[in-house]
């Protein structure tokens, strides 16, 4: 998940599309510790995190981040600068291409987020999804 997907239930909820996306993302965070899902994180997200000027969101966020199971570290592997800028060179900004690439070295299946130029961005190596449009993925998956 990056950073937009954490923060959803921060957001203006009389959106819609923000309150579903929120629901979603609450029922992710509790199959992830319900051990049903397995989160990835990295220092991608640590770093956006700690900028955030709401230490109550910041603080949430942080205590979730005990939930992953992997921690992609910036030490972790030049690949993952590597693949960050060939995926900025097709637009997406460099925080997002960070985030993207550090997923793609977790070996992710998915990556989740709100923000829509990452999801018109598309990769073989793994599915872009809002948080809804995953909880469809898993439902099709264990149907």
């Amino acid at each position: 998940m990056d950073n937009c997907a954490y923060n959803r239930p921060f957001d203006d909820q009389t959106q819609i599309k923000v309150a579903l996306e929120t629901e979603a993302k609450r029922h992710i965070q509790r199959l992830i510790t319900e051990k049903v899902l397995e989160l990835v994180y990295s220092y991608v997200n640590r770093f956006e995190n700690d900028k955030s000027p709401h230490s109550f969101n910041r603080k949430s966020i942080n205590e979730f981040f005990k939930n992953a199971v992997s921690y992609i570290d910036h030490f972790h592997s030049h690949s993952v600068e590597e693949r960050a800028i060939a995926i900025r060179q097709s637009g997406i900004k460099t925080a997002d291409a960070f985030h993207l690439s550090c997923a793609i070295e977790g070996a992710c299946e998915y990556f989740i987020t709100t923000d829509k130029p990452l999801l018109k961005f598309t990769d073989n190596r793994i599915i872009i999804c809002n948080p809804v449009q995953f909880i469809d993925y898993m439902e099709e998956k264990n149907a």
